[in-house]
């Protein structure tokens, strides 16, 4: 249970966690939710669609939040990491201008004005993961949480079928219901991008563009290979040079090898005659 080949979630929980300290301990927290009537059509605050997704303003969100991206590190690790960093930022640009532009040009007229807020956090990004999730990874195992208390009757009794990915749907769930309905508004945004996406149905430039390899650390892992098999042909070299130098031994005949090979014993007694 760790980051293993996976840096970009690695770095996505790390951020997340210190962006949302941060803002908690400089006081910055309203400028991370947006409000449209206010912020977009009043004051034209318009860099609040980039930033919103940045953090989490409550501790409950971030602890979901964290943990969603940790226990779905398998994308990336199926994938690689340079493929799932292509796929977070594509993700993050429509996220960040969809939800508002829905918010903006039709709930928020529909609803008198009502539906006017956009809640702080990444939950748009992290239902677009979970979207990949959905679709690659299987379950391992089902259960059966009964409902009464007595014991079963029978394969049919009143009983909820769980598997092993619920936990992780529950923990999406809270942060989808958390801020309702602006969070609900981002979750369902994010899970038709994470499938628009998977399914080609994005404009194809952006499904195929990948970010440079050294943004992921594909540069330190090229020196690392070469270096390794740099010392793969020192070490056939010198097994080569090894079995050389025992030929050589063998033809210079077995006073010379004997001679060579002394033992620390007998160093020893030579040098204990030698003092008498």
């Amino acid at each position: 249970m760790s980051f293993t080949n996976a840096p970009v979630t690695r770095t996505l929980v790390v951020g997340l966690v210190g962006a949302s300290i941060a803002a908690s301990l400089l006081d910055i927290k309203h400028y991370f939710y947006i409000s449209i009537g206010t912020h977009i059509l009043r004051y034209h605050q318009l860099w609040r669609v980039l930033a919103y997704q940045l953090c989490y303003l409550n501790s409950s969100e971030v602890l979901f939040g964290a943990m969603a991206l940790y226990n779905m590190r398998t994308i990336e690790q199926r994938w690689g990491s340079r493929k799932y960093a292509s796929f977070i930022l594509v993700t993050a640009l429509f996220t960040s201008i969809v939800p508002p532009l829905i918010l903006t040009a039709f709930l928020r007229p529909l609803s008198f004005g009502v539906l006017d807020f956009l809640p702080a956090g990444p939950t748009p990004i992290i239902f677009a993961i979970l979207a990949q999730y959905h679709a690659m990874i299987p379950h391992m195992y089902k259960y059966k949480v009964a409902l009464a208390m007595g014991p079963p009757t029978g394969q049919d009794s009143a009983a909820l079928t769980f598997s092993d990915k619920s936990t992780k749907y529950m923990m999406a769930g809270q942060l989808a219901m958390s801020q309702f309905p602006g969070s609900l508004l981002g979750a369902v945004v994010g899970w038709f991008v994470g499938y628009a996406w998977r399914n080609e149905a994005l404009p194809g430039i952006l499904t195929r563009w990948r970010v440079p390899g050294w943004v992921v650390g594909m540069r330190g892992q090229k020196t690392n290979a070469e270096f390794e098999n740099m010392r793969r042909r020192l070490e056939s070299e010198g097994a080569s040079t090894g079995t050389a130098s025992g030929i050589q031994q063998q033809q210079a005949g077995p006073t010379e090898g004997s001679n060579r090979r002394r033992t620390m014993g007998q160093q020893l007694i030579d040098e204990v005659r030698g003092a008498f």
